[in-house]
């Protein structure tokens, strides 16, 4: 059995490489060369605007994401959490893929008057109306994980948020807290695997719970 990874250079795409055990490949899609593939991972280096066809699979992991500020304007964030993301599942689709598990965000409500949650909103209703036979889509709180090891920029508003948090972690709600990328892959994958038919949506406090080790 195959599988797709679009974002295997992010917080939670690194997981889901990470944690993968097959009983196939997983072919991961990258804008760039990785210097040291996970082991059992294929990588293709792709053109999100501009897919290939893509490796027969029957299960795919969407972690495509960025922030306004690192995308440096609004269209350029919704040129990947839209447009690559629905690319993406798309492609996934035409591949022979009947699993889906995309990570979306907290408060994702494509009638939101905040451009990021309206964009990630939108995104999950795009990718429903593809009726596809399974789709899983994981709604976290900010992601605690080391993005220096990934060589991205720092997020100073998001290192300033886990480092109050942390300390008060017992203190708040699950579905608020900070959850741990790896929590979030070991539960993307676990949802993907069970395969329920329709659209299936984890908020924070469920992926903290099934993502336990």
């Amino acid at each position: 059995m195959s599988a797709l990874l679009a974002g295997a250079t992010g917080l939670v795409g690194r997981e889901i490489a990470r944690l993968w055990r097959g009983p196939g490949p997983l072919h991961l899609l990258v804008r760039r060369p990785l210097a040291a593939p996970p082991p059992g991972c294929t990588v293709h280096v792709v053109d999100f605007a501009a897919l290939p066809a893509l490796p027969p699979a029957e299960e795919a992991y969407c972690a495509l994401g960025t922030t306004i500020a690192a995308a440096g304007s609004q269209p350029a964030f919704r040129a990947v959490d839209f447009d690559a993301v629905l690319a993406f599942a798309r492609a996934a689709q035409a591949a022979g893929v009947r699993r889906l598990g995309v990570v979306s965000a907290l408060g994702a409500d494509a009638r939101s008057s905040n451009f990021y949650s309206r964009v990630k909103g939108e995104a999950e209703a795009a990718l429903g109306a593809l009726g596809l036979p399974s789709l899983v889509i994981a709604r976290p709180s900010l992601l605690d994980g080391e993005r220096s090891a990934l060589g991205q920029p720092a997020r100073r508003g998001e290192a300033l948020a886990l480092a109050l948090a942390r300390p008060l972690a017992g203190l708040i709600p699950k579905a608020w807290r900070p959850v741990p990328a790896e929590r979030v892959a070991r539960a993307l994958l676990a949802a993907v695997a069970e395969g329920r038919p329709g659209v299936r949506v984890l908020d924070s406090a469920a992926l903290q719970e099934m993502g336990a080790p």
